[in-house]
C-alpha cells in the first residue's frame, strides 16, 4: 500500500531525485516548491496526505512558519523538517513546533526513508492494536488499559504509566531499530542525558520481565538504540 505525502522542496534537483526514489519506495508524493502554495494546499485540499517532509528554508513562507500552521490545521498530520541549517537552536525550534524528525542535508535517502517509515508505523491509527486490549507478546499479555503484563502461568506484573507507555511504544515499533532520541522524545517528551539513563533502567526491567520468554529479546543496537524483537 503507497503512503501519500506532501513534499516541499524548492531546489529542483533535489526535489525530483526525492520524489523519484520515494515513488519506488512506495510513497505517492504530491510535490510543490513554493511555501506560499504549499500553505494554500494545506489550507483548502484534503488529499489525505500522511505524512509531510518540508524543506526550512522556502520562499514566501518559510518551514517554520508553514509547520506551525499546518499543526491548526492539520494537527493528525506527521511532518518532518529538511534543512542544511544543523544549528542546535534550529532543531529544538523544529522539534517544538511538533515535528517528528528533523534531517539536515546533505543526509542518506535510504535512511530518511527508514525514518519516514518509522514515523508513520508509530502514527499508525491506535484500532491497529488489538481491540479487546490484550496485546500479545509472546508466551504472555500486556493489558495497556490496566497497566498489566500477564505471563503464560496467568502471573500479573503491575506496570507503571511509564513502563506501559515505553513497552506500547516498543511493541507498535518491534522488529525494527528504534533510535533512542525518538523514544525519549515519544515517551518522556525530552532527550535530556539523565532521562537517556533512566531509559537503561527500563530496559533492564522489561529484560527481567521477560525472562523465559523465548518470543521476546530487547537488543541494543550499539550507537542508536534498541530493537524489542518479537518471533
Amino acid at each position: 500500500m503507497k503512503h501519500h505525502m506532501l513534499l516541499i522542496e524548492d531546489e529542483t534537483d533535489l526535489g525530483n531525485v526525492l520524489k523519484q526514489y520515494l515513488e519506488l519506495m512506495d510513497f505517492s508524493v504530491d510535490w510543490l516548491q513554493c511555501g506560499r502554495a504549499a500553505l494554500d494546499a494545506i489550507i483548502s485540499d484534503n488529499r489525505g496526505w500522511q505524512i509531510v517532509l518540508v524543506d526550512v528554508n522556502l520562499p514566501e513562507v518559510d518551514g517554520f512558519e508553514l509547520a506551525k500552521a499546518m499543526v491548526k490545521i492539520q494537527p493528525n498530520v506527521p511532518f518532518l523538517f529538511l534543512t542544511a541549517r544543523g544549528e542546535k537552536k534550529d532543531r529544538l525550534c523544529g522539534l517544538k513546533i511538533g515535528a517528528d524528525d528533523y534531517i539536515v542535508k546533505p543526509f542518506d535517502i535510504d535512511e530518511l526513508v527508514l525514518r519516514m517509515r518509522n514515523i508513520l508505523k508509530r502514527n499508525q491509527p491506535f484500532n491497529s492494536i488489538p481491540a479487546c486490549n490484550a496485546i500479545p507478546l509472546g508466551s504472555m499479555r500486556f493489558l495497556k488499559d490496566s497497566l498489566k503484563l500477564v505471563d503464560a502461568n496467568g502471573k500479573e506484573t503491575i506496570l507503571t504509566p511509564l513502563e506501559s507507555d515505553l513497552l506500547l511504544h516498543f511493541y507498535l515499533n518491534s522488529n525494527m531499530v528504534i533510535r533512542r532520541e525518538d523514544i525519549l522524545q515519544k515517551v518522556w517528551g525530552t532527550d535530556d542525558y539523565f532521562i537517556g539513563r533512566s531509559l537503561d533502567v527500563f530496559v533492564s526491567r522489561f529484560r527481567k520481565y521477560f525472562q523465559g520468554n523465548d518470543h521476546i529479546c530487547i537488543r541494543n543496537i550499539y550507537g542508536i538504540g534498541f530493537m524489542f524483537c518479537i518471533t
